[in-house]
């Protein structure tokens, strides 16, 4: 999953970043566009011109998360998709602050700042790990017996 997100998503920065930087086309008008933007922030532009933060910031959370994964009991393949997909989307915004100093940006929805494929995977993930993690938690809720009552 990791890899997919990343290469996914490296083909479509080098495609539009090559042919349609800085410009917007409208796929579906005034509702969702490409618009090629560079963003040299964090999520909706935070951090603007802070790169070199970000980039050991991306380093560190990927420590964080391996971490993570290993410490985790209950591995299903849905948990390691939802990895996939976070790693995928991290790896594929650091290398592009690493090559660049900038992430490339192209999903266009017009209510919502500017993202990218990586972006969409990360925050999927998280989802899916937060519902995993609601789940889990909640099934040893159930599991564990009531010694409130006395017989």
């Amino acid at each position: 999953m990791a890899a997919a997100v990343f290469i996914t998503d490296f083909f479509l920065k080098s495609y539009l970043r090559a042919n349609f930087a800085y410009q917007s086309l409208p796929v579906l008008p005034n509702v969702f566009h490409i618009t090629v933007t560079f963003n040299t922030g964090a999520a909706f532009g935070i951090l603007r011109d802070y790169t070199h933060f970000l980039i050991y910031a991306g380093i560190f959370f990927l420590a964080v998360f391996f971490y993570f994964i290993r410490q985790e009991k209950v591995k299903s393949l849905l948990f390691f998709a939802a990895c996939g997909a976070i790693l995928g989307g991290a790896l594929s915004n650091l290398a592009d602050r690493i090559v660049f100093g900038y992430v490339i940006d192209y999903l266009d929805f017009r209510i919502w700042p500017v993202f990218n494929l990586s972006d969409a995977c990360i925050s999927i993930g998280a989802g899916v790990l937060i519902f995993l993690q609601i789940r889990q938690s909640r099934q040893k809720h159930h599991e564990q017996p009531d010694h409130s009552r006395s017989s």
